[in-house]
């Protein structure tokens, strides 16, 4: 578990950028780190943007979000930690940039998914308003979909 957390990390920061700092996200709300958006309870909640947030913050709020993550992953997929890994990263992926909300609307996606047809995964996937908002990111997530067992 500890290499999937840590391969998923990896590519986060890589599709989410890690920023020390806040910013505004593609939506306009306020985020930090490795894209930590700022809740109501969170302290840095109301600052400005370019406001600091130190490394120990910025890790603690992400391992909390990727624990919300998997979470939701698990809720969306009985079976989670029984797909294949690649998969795996690629769900976790997406409900970390959607959400668990928006991911629940790519319902074909989600079928093929636990009917294991990961061909037609990758079709919904790109048939979607979020492939054409996170296109470089998205095409990655298909690809690599369409690669398993192929």
């Amino acid at each position: 578990m500890e290499l999937f957390l840590d391969r998923l990390q990896e590519e986060l920061t890589v599709d989410e950028g890690c920023k020390y700092e806040i910013y505004l996200d593609h939506l306009g709300l306020p985020t930090f780190g490795i894209g930590h958006l700022i809740k109501e309870q969170d302290p840095e909640h109301g600052r400005p943007v370019g406001t600091k947030v130190d490394e120990i913050r910025v890790s603690e709020c992400f391992n909390q979000d990727i624990m919300v993550t998997l979470q939701d992953c698990k809720n969306v997929f009985e079976d989670f930690d029984a797909l294949p890994q690649e998969v795996r990263l690629i769900v976790a992926n997406m409900i970390f940039n959607l959400g668990r909300p928006r991911f629940l609307g790519f319902k074909k996606c989600i079928q093929a998914i636990k009917d294991g047809d990961w061909f037609e995964a990758s079709v919904q996937m790109q048939d979607s308003k979020w492939y054409k908002q996170v296109t470089n990111r998205a095409q990655r997530l298909v690809d690599r979909m369409r690669a398993i067992d192929s």
